[in-house]
């Protein structure tokens, strides 16, 4: 079920977007995540750059990585969190914090970018303690500025845990193009929430994404068939 509502998100967020493109979505524990993530790339004929957080610095501005850099949205300095303490975290992460007000692009200042010196357009990686409190909560993924790709929805204590453990992996998609800067961030003001791991990113061609709608959007009746000639959309997941 919360696939299904994810889907609806970003369905209605892209409606109106460019012909011959698919965004697609993953949410899932994170050994789970990754095998998505990795299975999605290969299959649009991409490779994974993985990069592992470890050793680094605390209380700086920004973070200089092979191929990108990364700073918090609102400029502020970035918090070195460590390993987050669930148990399946491949490495260090910042402290992301949800501030602002209002849902989606109203909180985006309180998170982080990701800026690349390479155009990429798929983009995951892990993030630790979200779902404990706060709800309604949601996580955003943005490619160069566009619209919030809603990611992740918790609605109630415990609804987004695998195993009881408050970590997921999350990725997008955009296949209409490559993109130079990505910001994550998400809007559960009050909530505690940390994002990094490992960082999983690659660049796909154009309209590679394969085209396969899940059989529960259909079922809610949203008239998908009007969408499909100007949009494609996927969800890749469980």
């Amino acid at each position: 079920m919360r696939l299904s509502l994810i889907s609806v998100a970003v369905v209605t967020a892209f409606a109106a977007s460019a012909a011959n493109a698919t965004i697609a979505t993953v949410f899932n524990s994170i050994p789970a995540g990754i095998t998505s993530f990795n299975n999605t790339v290969t299959g649009a004929g991409g490779t994974v750059i993985a990069d592992n957080w470890s050793g680094l610095p605390d209380g700086v501005a920004s973070i200089a990585r092979t191929g990108y850099t990364i700073s918090k949205n609102d400029g502020s300095l970035l918090q070195n969190q460590g390993v987050y303490y669930g148990g399946t975290s491949t490495g260090e992460s910042f402290n992301i914090n949800p501030a602002g007000t209002g849902p989606g692009l109203g909180a985006i200042g309180s998170g982080i970018t990701f800026q690349f010196a390479t155009g990429v357009n798929s983009f995951g990686f892990e993030v630790g303690d979200w779902g404990t409190c706060c709800q309604p909560s949601a996580l955003y993924i943005s490619f160069d500025n566009g619209a919030p790709i809603k990611v992740g929805q918790s609605n109630v204590y415990g609804d987004v845990s695998f195993g009881n453990t408050f970590e997921v992996f999350v990725a997008a998609f955009d296949d209409s193009g490559t993109f130079s800067k990505v910001q994550f961030w998400g809007d559960g003001f009050g909530e505690y929430l940390v994002a990094g791991g490992t960082i999983r990113y690659a660049t796909i061609g154009k309209g590679t994404l394969p085209v396969s709608e899940p059989a529960s959007l259909a079922l809610l009746g949203l008239g998908l068939a009007g969408l499909a000639a100007s949009r494609r959309r996927k969800v890749v997941s469980n």
